[in-house]
């Protein structure tokens, strides 16, 4: 198994943060197989969806209604609406897989693979890149 790791600086705000173009580049030339995203934190998630026509913006907001910053959580270190950041995994995964045909992504027109962060207390991220070989 091919295996890397890229460094990423999510900032101090909600994010929604393309990975397509590095993971396209980490498959290039590779064949057949799994391409395996892992995020190996306990507040980030990886989203398979469209970006740039408003539904990264949208998920955010989604996100936001469904897990607001406030202080209605329990896990309550950090900044305010810090332990909604510890739910979130379990609507985002921490994972995605895509297939990988002749060194290419096989995803659908419009889809991306994305980091969502919404921890602004924690402003890099590892990403851990995998290829299975088919």
């Amino acid at each position: 198994m091919d295996s890397e790791t890229k460094s990423y600086r999510t900032g101090d705000q909600d994010v929604v943060l393309d990975l397509t173009d590095d993971c396209a580049d980490f498959v290039a030339g590779k064949g057949d197989g799994l391409l395996h995203v892992f995020v190996p934190h306990a507040t980030a998630g990886l989203a398979i969806l469209e970006t740039g026509a408003g539904s990264d913006d949208d998920l955010l907001a989604a996100l936001e209604d469904l897990l607001p910053a406030d202080d209605r959580w329990r896990h309550q270190h950090g900044s305010p609406g810090h332990g909604r950041s510890h739910v979130l995994p379990a609507l985002v995964p921490p994972y995605a897989t895509v297939p990988v045909l002749d060194g290419r992504l096989a995803l659908g027109t419009w889809q991306s693979i994305c980091l969502v962060d919404l921890n602004v207390d924690n402003t890099r991220r590892e990403v851990r890149l995998s290829l299975l070989p088919g």
